[in-house]
């Protein structure tokens, strides 16, 4: 925390207050599946820190919460929505209405009280209204405040705290810039080629604007697939070897055990999760059973490790998600496209 901004937190009166005395929760009426994404109507919200959450947008009859609200998702990911939106219900997505007036910056602000909830959350301990609604939280009080309730909290304080935030980011932001040289953001068109092909734009083969040439490959033919083995929370002993499961948080890695029986898989390798999460792991670690693992039939360092993910990534992301999950019938026929050398005339 910055310090002045910290000196501030320090200076104020705080009251604490139960989650249920702040909001009202509320669920979703229709199971919106990808398939109803069709870039019309308000935005689809579902599990996940992927684009903040958001699916897409659907003019799919269902349920539309209003703007203004927080959105918490089965793995304690929470989110402030200045727009009017719709929820999956099969994320188990749910939105907390506030029973007070709020705006946007007092929205960022109530959003922080959640922080700490994906490491207490995840696929095998779900977040639901039911398990936080008792939770008590910490909110300022006005100077004046000789009581904790609605009316003694302080949103002037929130208001002026997250603006005054905003700006010490924004001034770190702009000193970095002009000490790095990067004041002009202006991209040549030889770089928005390479962020085109980067990100997924180019999927085929042939050459691209920006002088490489591509060529589409099966994830089977480049890796030797395997599947992690199930360790439930209960059975797990605590050590220092990283088990990975299925989540973004965190790379994946829910906890570190020491399980003897619990296979190791080596270093310079690619796990994908259920959740189409690609991600390169540089040293050994475990994998619970709804993890692939990738291991190369190539030299792999870990730079061609991570520019393999991230291919893999622009092409998982644009298909599959928690409605519609990665598995292992996906792996051999996910295409990929790798640059290929300047004498290579094709792909072996």
């Amino acid at each position: 925390m910055i310090g002045p901004l910290s000196s501030q937190l320090n200076a104020i009166k705080w009251g604490e207050f139960k989650l249920g005395d702040l909001f009202e929760a509320s669920n979703g009426d229709f199971d919106i599946q990808k398939r109803h994404i069709n870039h019309k109507g308000e935005f689809v919200i579902t599990a996940g820190l992927s684009n903040n959450g958001v699916l897409g947008q659907s003019d799919i009859k269902a349920k539309v919460f209003e703007s203004h609200t927080i959105t918490i998702d089965m793995f304690g990911c929470a989110f402030y929505r200045s727009f009017p939106y719709k929820m999956v219900t099969h994320a188990r997505v749910f939105s907390l209405k506030p029973k007070f007036e709020i705006n946007h910056k007092i929205g960022l602000f109530l959003s922080t009280l959640f922080f700490g909830y994906p490491k207490r959350f995840g696929y095998e301990n779900m977040c639901s209204w039911v398990k936080i609604k008792n939770d008590k939280v910490i909110l300022p009080l006005k100077p004046t405040a000789n009581a904790q309730t609605l009316e003694d909290i302080d949103f002037t304080f929130m208001e002026k705290f997250i603006a005054e935030l905003e700006q010490c980011r924004l001034a770190e932001l702009e000193a970095y810039l002009k000490a790095t040289g990067l004041e002009n953001t202006t991209l040549s068109s030889d770089e928005e080629n390479a962020l085109n092909v980067f990100n997924g734009n180019h999927s085929g083969g042939g050459n691209t604007p920006c002088g490489l040439t591509w060529q589409s490959f099966k994830l089977g033919d480049l890796f030797e697939m395997e599947r992690g083995t199930r360790l439930t929370k209960a059975n797990r002993i605590k050590g220092t070897r990283p088990l990975v499961t299925a989540g973004y948080e965190n790379y994946g890695v829910a906890e570190y055990i020491s399980n003897h029986e619990q296979r190791i898989f080596k270093g310079n390798t690619i796990t994908i999760d259920m959740f189409a999460n690609a991600f390169y792991r540089y040293s050994e670690y475990s994998a619970d059973d709804n993890i692939l693992v990738l291991t190369p039939k190539f030299t792999m360092s870990h730079r061609i490790g991570l520019c393999v993910t991230a291919r893999i990534n622009a092409v998982l992301k644009a298909k599959f998600s928690y409605g519609k999950q990665y598995r292992q019938k996906d792996f051999n026929v996910t295409i990929i496209s790798l640059p290929l050398k300047p004498t290579a005339k094709t792909h072996r």
